[in-house]
C-alpha cells in the first residue's frame, strides 16, 4: 500500500503559531496527536515530519519550515524520497475567502492566490491533489488581508477556528480511509462538525 502524505501548511516561529495563516500546522498537530505520532526535525526535507499508521496505512506528516511562499520545496523533497504520488498528498491551509471555521474539501483545483499552494502546485508540476481548506475571513471594515492573516482573531472567531481545526484534522483522514467524495460530502456542508468515524490508530 502506497504512503499517504498530509502536509499542512504554515510559517516557522513562535510569533505565527497562532496567526489564521497557520492554520494548517495546527491541524497537521491534531492529526499527530490522534495518531500518536511525534515530530522530528529533518533538515534534507526542510520540514518537521512525522510517521504514523492510522486505519492500517502509513502515513507521513508534514510542516515545512521554509516559509509559506516556499513549500513546495519541503512537499518535493519528501514525496520523491517516499515516492510519494500527488494522488495520496492531502495539503491543509488556510483560506481567506470563506468565512471563519467553515472547511472546503476538494479533490484539486486552483491556488486561490494562496502562495503555499502555488509552490506546491509549482514543485510537484500538477494541481491534482487533495486539499482541505480552512476559513480564516477577510478583514473587517476594507483592513489590509496580510495584517489579518499575520495576526489575530477576536475570542469568539479563535473558538470557532479551534472546532474547525479539529474537524479538519478529521477531514484530512477522511480523505485517505474512505476517499474525497465521501469527505466531501460530511465536511463541505455549512455548519458541518467533526464527524463519528470508525477510522482508529493502528
Amino acid at each position: 500500500m502506497p504512503i499517504k502524505l498530509v502536509t499542512g501548511l504554515g510559517n516557522p516561529g513562535a510569533e505565527y503559531a497562532r496567526t489564521p495563516h497557520n492554520v494548517g500546522f495546527r491541524v497537521a498537530d491534531r492529526i499527530a496527536e490522534r495518531c500518536s505520532a511525534t515530530w522530528r526535525a529533518e533538515s534534507r526535507f526542510s520540514g518537521l515530519v512525522a510517521k504514523a499508521k492510522w486505519n492500517g496505512m502509513d502515513i507521513l506528516l508534514l510542516k515545512p519550515q521554509t516559509f509559506m511562499n516556499l513549500s513546495g520545496e519541503a512537499v518535493g523533497r519528501l514525496a520523491r524520497y517516499y515516492n510519494v504520488a500527488p494522488a495520496d498528498l492531502v495539503v491543509v491551509s488556510d483560506d481567506a475567502d470563506l468565512p471563519v471555521g467553515r472547511l472546503r474539501v476538494r479533490p484539486e483545483g486552483g491556488t486561490g492566490g494562496h502562495r503555499g499552494l502555488q509552490s506546491i502546485t509549482e514543485v510537484l508540476g500538477t494541481k491534482a491533489f487533495a486539499r482541505v481548506r480552512v476559513g480564516i475571513g477577510r478583514p473587517s471594515h476594507g483592513g489590509e488581508l496580510a495584517a489579518h492573516v499575520l495576526g489575530r482573531l477576536g475570542p469568539e472567531e479563535e473558538e470557532v477556528l479551534r472546532r474547525a481545526e479539529d474537524a479538519a484534522a478529521e477531514a484530512a483522514l477522511c480523505v485517505l480511509s474512505r476517499g474525497v467524495d465521501e469527505a466531501m460530502n460530511t465536511f463541505n456542508a455549512e455548519g458541518a462538525t467533526v464527524a463519528p468515524t470508525e477510522d482508529r490508530q493502528g
